[in-house]
């Protein structure tokens, strides 16, 4: 169902288009309608998996399972090399793709939790602020139909869910699938929510991804006439992982390469029904992923194939994603984009291409449109880009250089992770001011620090402004400009 759109709304929305925009944002010149020409809207995708690594892709390097139609994807669109989410977990993460900030501005840092023992109430109910605004709702301003089929984990009270926040309709799981009875007695049964009501309690997980799948589908034929932003945070790759019977055992790797060909063929089901339908080059289609793989659970896990760590870590497996971008006519087809862009960056983009204002709040994303459209010459509009974990800023990029600042992290240490969906425990690591060169040295296995004092200098300072600005608690500093969560 549409939200009708008033002509004094619509004025008002543009109005909001000055907006705010943080740490080195900036919104391109071209103006804010679409790149089609004024009234112009664009449908939008979003296909969001979970703990999917820089290597879990086969134009990425994937071995033990094939991605036909992600590879097509790319090959018909555009393939990023240095794409980052804003946190290495979960709910941080959702957090910076919707809203365009780093999650620290909008003080959702941290996993959140069902109820159980040993969780605050910090963990368990607190979710969006009902003054923030999502993609979501910046697009219905410009008429957009809006459905979400997936994992939200953006809190799970129905203050909190997807229905209170611009989208139109929801079905999916409030939360990650482990925070279950059945690998910890004292959670609540998992919820399969529809709107904001439960309609089933422990649901089978192997139904999971084609349900989404199918669910998005008839979302995009029962709205082809468009204006429609879709939005897919597929349950999968996280552990437990679960596969349909259409493709179990279909992968050499095993359970983890059949899910992936899972997530694959719903990406083809997607674009097939685009194709279908007639709308496919008026729709933008973006695929990549929450956070780099749980490197813990070994063959149950994925891969961040030449990055350093993975998960949870501010390293570069953790937080660098794979991510192509396809629209066919405006994005062109086979190409690659070095620049750095994040998932931040979708929120302003979008609005620009809709013709949409940004929200009155301040923002961190930048309009990346010239990156996406193959501009000649085109830079990241992002002069400094900062790596947290919960609240704290452990490493700080800016263009080829990126410094680690002193902090512990969580490592295998060269060990192998669990079989059989076993986890294994993680060693801590300790790193102090290290600097590495990523044009030279994706891995981060060379510290040039002492090669560079000019270089670490300047990042020293970048990173104490974005302290002042978001705070961070290795140090005790309070950011200035943070806003508080949603409660209950």
């Amino acid at each position: 169902m549409r939200t009708k759109i008033t002509r004094r709304d619509f004025v008002k929305s543009l109005g909001a288009g000055v907006g705010w925009l943080g740490l080195g944002g900036c919104v391109g010149g071209d103006g804010m309608f679409g790149v089609g020409g004024a009234g112009e809207r664009p449908n939008f995708v979003i296909i969001f998996c979970d703990d999917v690594g820089y290597g879990d892709i086969g134009c990425y390097g994937a071995r033990g399972w094939t991605t036909p139609n992600l590879d097509l994807m790319a090959a018909e669109g555009m393939r990023f090399t240095d794409f980052y989410v804003a946190a290495p977990s979960c709910t941080p993460s959702r957090a910076a793709l919707l809203m365009g900030c780093y999650p620290q501005r909008v003080s959702l840092p941290d996993v959140l939790f069902p109820r159980g023992p040993s969780w605050t109430r910090d963990k368990t109910d607190i979710g969006i602020n009902s003054k923030e605004e999502t993609i979501a709702e910046i697009l219905k301003k410009r008429g957009y139909a809006t459905g979400c089929f997936g994992k939200w984990h953006l809190g799970h009270h129905k203050k909190f869910l997807p229905i209170r926040h611009g989208f139109d309709e929801y079905l999916g799981l409030p939360y990650s699938n482990d925070m279950s009875p059945e690998d910890n007695k004292a959670y609540p049964p998992l919820p399969l929510v529809e709107g904001e009501d439960v309609i089933e309690n422990n649901p089978d997980q192997s139904k999971l991804t084609t349900l989404y799948t199918e669910r998005a589908v008839r979302f995009i034929e029962e709205n082809k006439d468009g204006p429609f932003f879709v939005y897919v945070p597929h349950t999968m790759a996280h552990i437990p992982l679960f596969v349909s019977e259409k493709f179990r055992g279909k992968s050499a790797q095993g359970l983890y390469g059949d899910v992936m060909m899972e997530i694959d063929w719903s990406v083809g089901e997607i674009l097939s029904a685009l194709k279908r339908l007639g709308i496919d080059e008026n729709t933008l289609v973006i695929f990549t992923s929450d956070n780099g793989p749980w490197l813990s659970y070994g063959e149950h896990g994925g891969t961040a194939g030449p990055l350093r760590e993975g998960k949870g870590t501010t390293w570069e497996g953790g937080m660098r994603e794979p991510c192509i971008m396809r629209w066919p006519g405006r994005i062109p087809a086979g190409s690659v984009c070095r620049e750095l862009a994040t998932t931040m960056d979708i929120l302003p983009t979008f609005a620009r291409l809709s013709g949409a204002g940004l929200p009155s709040r301040r923002i961190d994303g930048n309009d990346i449109w010239a990156l996406m459209s193959g501009e000649p010459g085109a830079k990241s509009p992002c002069k400094a880009f900062f790596y947290y974990r919960s609240g704290e800023l452990q490493a700080v990029r800016s263009g080829r250089w990126k410094l680690h600042l002193p902090h512990k992290y969580r490592t295998l240490g060269g060990a192998e992770g669990g079989k059989g969906g076993r986890g294994v425990e993680y060693k801590e690591g300790e790193v102090g001011f290290e600097l590495f060169d990523l044009q030279n040295d994706i891995g981060e296995t060379r510290n040039v620090a002492e090669e560079e004092p000019e270089v670490v200098g300047r990042l020293k300072k970048l990173a104490d402004k974005a302290r002042e600005d978001l705070g961070d608690t290795l140090v005790g500093i309070k950011g200035k400009n943070v806003r508080e969560p949603g409660r209950i």
